[in-house]
């Protein structure tokens, strides 16, 4: 018999988020069980209930989870009852790419993150006696209580504020850590950034705090543009503005030397290649959709150094990079509070929607009570 817990189902593909109760299995070998006090809510989140992930539903997703632990399994090191943790993506910790520093491209990590089930192919939740898809970065946070693993969970203080850090496992880190790890941006240095979502406005902030001379943000929405000067921004540009890539160019006499694409859409991303210099690095954090996932570029352009790559969770290891930045929220250099809005797990529908029609960066569900604010 498992633990009676809460959970929001997908039923169908593009369907509603059911709020029902599962059973939990206890933490088996290296799990750890939490009692989820918040989550963030992820567009990888939205984009796998509209069927990304072609596995079979119900499913509980959910990948941005931050808890209270309540029971460790047999082989776990470094955590106990009572401690505080900010979940994030599964690595194996061991396979070759984790051990040259880049877990972000675990050998494993399709299973333990996308799959919808543990590594071993099994479920830790069960919805009315059956087993269903609940590993999804083993953690699946949309849920009052969560197995994860100790290599997706990063402890912090007991008296960290989760409902702000929860984010941090997925969206909020692959902005920053796109900008502090993967280009290793330096003081002087350009960045462009094309959409000040989530995932945007992290690397804006992320580059005020490296030094960056100049942060050129686009989006179709000025308020989120008027956001990213807040937080850093040293231009924007609405993305219909007529000749926006010459526009960019001559501000930045030839181009920047890092430019973000962070929506997942061909086009945007052959701007942002565009408006990156000679030598210079263009990357990919978007998500596209099945249909819209090639692009057309300038081979001659390749020709002068350019570069482009994909960025999976900023390519940085959760481990070391989530305390990075959860000490920049101390000292006030990364302002989570600014990006998002707290709702009640009950409202989990009235989240999506807000977050689909804009008018939130990044929702938090609150797992056990509060108003929405």
């Amino acid at each position: 018999m498992g633990l009676p817990v809460r959970a929001a189902l997908v039923q169908a593909v593009g369907g509603p988020f059911l709020l029902d109760e599962v059973e939990l299995d206890g933490p088996g070998v290296g799990e750890l069980r939490v009692r989820v006090t918040a989550s963030g809510i992820c567009h990888t989140d939205l984009t796998y209930r509209a069927g990304a992930g072609r596995f079979p539903f119900p499913a509980v997703l959910g990948h941005e989870g931050a808890g209270v632990v309540e029971a460790v399994g047999e082989g776990v090191t470094g955590f106990e009852p009572g401690d505080a943790v900010v979940l994030s993506y599964y690595s194996c910790r061991a396979c070759g790419t984790c051990e040259r520093g880049h877990p972000a491209y675990c050998e494993r990590g399709y299973a333990g993150n996308f799959s919808g089930a543990r590594p071993d192919g099994s479920f830790p939740m069960r919805w009315r006696g059956a087993p269903i898809r609940s590993g999804f970065f083993h953690q699946s946070s949309f849920a009052t209580h969560v197995l994860a693993h100790q290599h997706n969970a990063v402890k912090v203080d007991r008296k960290a504020p989760l409902e702000l850090l929860a984010p941090l496992g997925c969206g909020f880190q692959t902005g920053a850590g796109a900008v502090l790890e993967a280009f290793k941006l330096q003081a002087g240095q350009q960045l462009a950034v094309f959409g000040v979502g989530a995932v945007g406005l992290a690397a804006v902030m992320a580059a005020r705090v490296a030094g960056a001379a100049s942060i050129l943000a686009v989006d179709l929405d000025a308020g989120r543009l008027e956001l990213a000067r807040e937080l850093g921004a040293t231009d924007t540009y609405l993305a219909a503005e007529p000749e926006l890539t010459k526009t960019m160019l001559k501000r930045t006499r030839g181009g920047v030397d890092f430019a973000l694409e962070c929506v997942g859409i061909p086009q945007v991303l052959r701007q942002a290649f565009e408006v990156t210099r000679p030598l210079g690095t263009c990357g990919l954090l978007g998500l596209p959709s099945p249909e819209a996932s090639e692009v057309t570029l300038s081979m001659t352009r390749l020709l002068y150094g350019k570069r482009l790559v994909g960025i999976i969770e900023g390519d940085a290891d959760p481990k070391t990079f989530i305390p990075r930045m959860v000490a920049l929220h101390a000292e006030g250099r990364f302002p989570l509070e600014k990006l998002s809005r707290s709702y009640d797990f009950e409202a989990i529908n009235d989240a999506v929607h807000d977050m689909e029609a804009r008018t939130v960066i990044k929702p938090v569900l609150r797992m056990h009570g509060g108003s929405t604010r």
